[in-house]
């Protein structure tokens, strides 16, 4: 459900989700009334706001001015790497909302991209065994994914998102001025996700994208501000209807176990996580083909979008069995057997859990090889 209310300069998007633990509503472009919003839930004893020092940099003094905050309010930061996504970062901002004097009332406001959310939701869900949570997404990923559908946890050394809980927020709060001072290849990266929907739910945007990735890529207003309140319309719809990832909501891991392997392999410091998701569905793509069933013109229509993202860190120097060892460590994984999310058509995607080893073994071994051979063919016909 989504409906508007009149504003300036843009208009505020109103998205609902449901949720066991209460429903909750994403408000696109609100943070200039974020304090109005948080102050429509109810009172609470002290507001704490989780950010990472760059994103407090850059947006603190926004933050501060949208959120109203006041002598009771304490802001904790710690950092934001993909490789700091782990217990003891939930430890550090656990102590330190217990140094800060923070109770069963107080409001836990996480500011920043996936891992802050992640981490701060995760830290939300268990301490004093759960207090409220707003979040205030500031990069692409968070704010059309991330953010929405109560998932958080953190990483172990034996794999991704090993440890965590379902913990849905009070309120998100999202806009796209919060991207104005993202680097480009978080934006970028973000993107991954944006294509992901459309590629498993929306062909309509997918070819939206093919037609104005430009404007994408240059940020225009107009086109995000309808852009990013599609997106989380999307993840609204699927969450709300498998907020537990029993069934349906499995088909917004497409790419993700290939992705997952890649971020263990490199131990979460070659990749940002979109830009091993953009590895892992052009992979997916070449899996589907491979199982015969997804068309070779909607791979070729896949892989060109995805590539129209920018540059992606290379394919990491590792063999096929490292690469399926971690794949058997990821949480999709069902009595060791593989699990993956394909798209027989753009638009459309569903989980499988009998594909053969053999096949995904060739994928794994010819996905880089078949980049690389085009991005040489595409360099050629340029000259």
């Amino acid at each position: 459900m989504c409906y508007i209310e009149n504003a300036s300069p843009m208009k505020i998007k109103r998205i609902s989700v449901k949720s066991s633990g209460g429903n909750y509503v994403v408000v696109a472009g609100a943070i200039g009334r974020a304090s109005q919003e948080i102050s429509a839930l109810g009172k609470f004893s002290s507001v704490h706001v989780a950010s990472s020092r760059k994103v407090w940099r850059a947006l603190g003094k926004t933050i501060q001015r949208g959120l109203h905050l006041s002598k009771h309010s304490a802001v904790h930061l710690f950092d934001d790497a993909e490789s700091a996504k782990n217990l003891h970062s939930v430890e550090q901002l656990a102590g330190s909302l217990s140094r800060a004097g923070a109770d069963r009332k107080a409001l836990l406001v996480a500011v920043g991209g996936g891992v802050v959310g992640d981490v701060a939701g995760f830290v939300a869900a268990s301490y004093l065994r759960g207090i409220a949570l707003v979040h205030v997404p500031t990069t692409l990923v968070a704010q059309v994914d991330s953010s929405i559908g109560g998932k958080t946890g953190v990483n172990l050394a034996e794999g991704k998102n090993l440890v965590g809980a379902f913990y849905p927020p009070r309120l998100v709060l999202t806009d796209p001025e919060l991207l104005r001072t993202l680097p480009d290849r978080e934006f970028r990266g973000g993107l991954a996700e944006v294509i992901k929907h459309a590629i498993i739910a929306d062909a309509p945007m997918f070819a939206m994208l093919e037609k104005d990735m430009d404007k994408v890529l240059r940020r225009d207003p107009k086109t995000l501000d309808e852009l990013i309140p599609r997106n989380v319309q999307i993840k609204a719809r699927v969450v709300s209807r498998d907020e537990r990832e029993s069934g349906l909501r499995e088909i917004l891991n497409f790419g993700h176990t290939f992705a997952h392997a890649l971020e263990s392999v490199t131990k979460y410091r070659r990749y940002q996580h979109g830009e091993s998701v953009a590895w892992g569905m052009m992979a997916a793509a070449f899996l589907g083909h491979e199982l015969g069933l997804t068309r070779a013109d909607e791979v070729s229509r896949i892989v060109a979008l995805v590539r129209r993202m920018g540059p992606l860190p290379a394919w990491p120097s590792v063999s096929s069995a490292s690469l399926l060892s971690a794949m058997r460590s990821d949480k999709k994984t069902r009595s060791g057997i593989l699990r993956f999310v394909l798209s027989p058509r753009i638009g459309e995607a569903r989980s499988y859990d009998t594909v053969p080893l053999h096949v995904v073994e060739r994928v794994l071994h010819f996905t880089p090889r078949l980049i690389a051979a085009s991005e040489h063919l595409l360099g050629t016909h340029r000259a």
